[in-house]
């Protein structure tokens, strides 16, 4: 019955959500955001009206997502220079702020370089802002377009990889419109897919411990009327002996030069139960995401968070902002493991699709004569 219920729902297309907006009130600039960390229970945005909050809402997680990221990061120092801080310092502070998602160092730095650029041409403060604005305002824009590219490539490669049939998908952590200035990356495909009437089930992973699975992408699903499932992360295994899966899709954080890719922290066991069940591992990741100056995945940094995630149980905003005040499930004092992300080596990987195209086989070679057809440009 679920099934012909989301088939019903493939020509309705819900009013878009509104996760990062600039706004101009009286009393100043701000940038307004959807605090993740209170989903799927309730919309509620967050406004920021300095870089420190920008930051404290990156760290706790109400704005999340590789994309997105570099979106804020962006905004962020169009907001510093609009409100006259000093705007090398607060890059600095947005740069730091999570060491693992490329984008937003990418997106801080882009921004920063235009502003920068401006003064050293004579520019006013208020001129500079201006230009600080719209070079963020444009890297939202294009972030939106290349979301658009993805799924089309996405979809793409699926047919040339399974012609002529519906999929069921499984994806991990949280891929759509939330960690975008568009739909999504891995699950702006899946969506496409179901638009197209060719979705028989997306398998959802809760994704542990902070369930951005559970909270945001099937919050997501529901939303956009798919049909899906949500299951524990290690139920994964289960499906694949089953033969449920017929593809992974996941996001990126950071994609290393050899192609090596970090991701929410299961994603490499994922693509480890894929390579033993002959199930394709497709990474969905703009160009931005993609770091050439790191080598490989060793050299990626993977940040390490609070174990209290891990060992207790509390509201997900008390969650987000390192644990606390909840239920203990671990001995008091218990030493917990809370890595991120993963790394996944370009062997077990079957495509990175991005908004230029695809790369498969996943080589260093491939992949940066993709990036350099992007019109992104790297900013040092």
């Amino acid at each position: 019955m679920a099934d012909q219920d989301a088939q019903s729902t493939v020509g309705f297309e819900p009013p878009a959500l509104s996760v990062l907006r600039w706004d101009e009130p009286p009393e100043g600039p701000v940038l307004v955001l959807l605090d993740q960390t209170r989903l799927p229970a309730e919309e509620v945005e967050l406004v920021c009206t300095d870089v420190p909050a920008l930051v404290r809402a990156i760290q706790t997680l109400a704005v999340r997502g590789a994309p997105l990221l570099g979106i804020a990061g962006g905004y962020g120092v169009a907001l510093a220079a609009a409100r006259g801080y000093d705007v090398a310092e607060a890059a600095g502070l947005l740069e730091r702020a999570r060491p693992t998602a490329v984008n937003l160092g990418y997106g801080v730095r882009r921004v920063a370089a235009a502003h920068r650029e401006a003064v050293g041409k004579g520019a006013g403060d208020e001129a500079a802002a201006a230009v600080a604005l719209a070079a963020a305002r444009e890297l939202h824009r294009e972030d939106a377009q290349a979301s658009g590219r993805m799924a089309e490539y996405g979809e793409a490669l699926l047919e040339e990889l399974m012609p002529g049939r519906g999929y069921q998908l499984l994806t991990h952590c949280n891929t759509g419109a939330l960690v975008s200035g568009g739909e999504g990356t891995a699950f702006a495909v899946a969506l496409r897919v179901h638009r197209g009437g060719r979705l028989h089930r997306l398998w959802v992973d809760e994704t542990r411990p902070l369930l951005q699975g559970a909270r945001l992408t099937a919050y997501e699903a529901a939303r956009n009327g798919l049909a899906y499932s949500l299951l524990t992360d290690n139920a994964a295994g289960s499906l694949f002996a089953a033969g449920e899966v017929d593809a992974v899709l996941i996001g990126a954080d950071r994609i290393a030069a050899d192609g090596s890719v970090a991701n929410k922290v299961g994603s490499y066991p994922l693509a480890v139960l894929a390579k033993y069940h002959h199930v394709p591992f497709i990474v969905v990741a703009p160009t931005t995401t993609v770091d050439l100056e790191t080598a490989d995945g060793t050299s990626i940094i993977v940040e390490q968070r609070s174990g209290r995630e891990v060992t207790e149980l509390t509201s997900w905003q008390g969650v987000a902002a390192g644990g606390g005040g909840g239920r203990a499930v671990a001995p008091l004092g218990a030493p917990a493991y809370n890595p991120a992300f993963d790394v996944t080596p370009p062997e077990l990987i079957t495509a990175i699709v991005t908004e230029e195209g695809a790369v498969s086989p996943v080589t260093g070679a491939g992949l940066a004569e993709l990036c350099a057809r992007s019109s992104q440009v790297t900013i040092s």
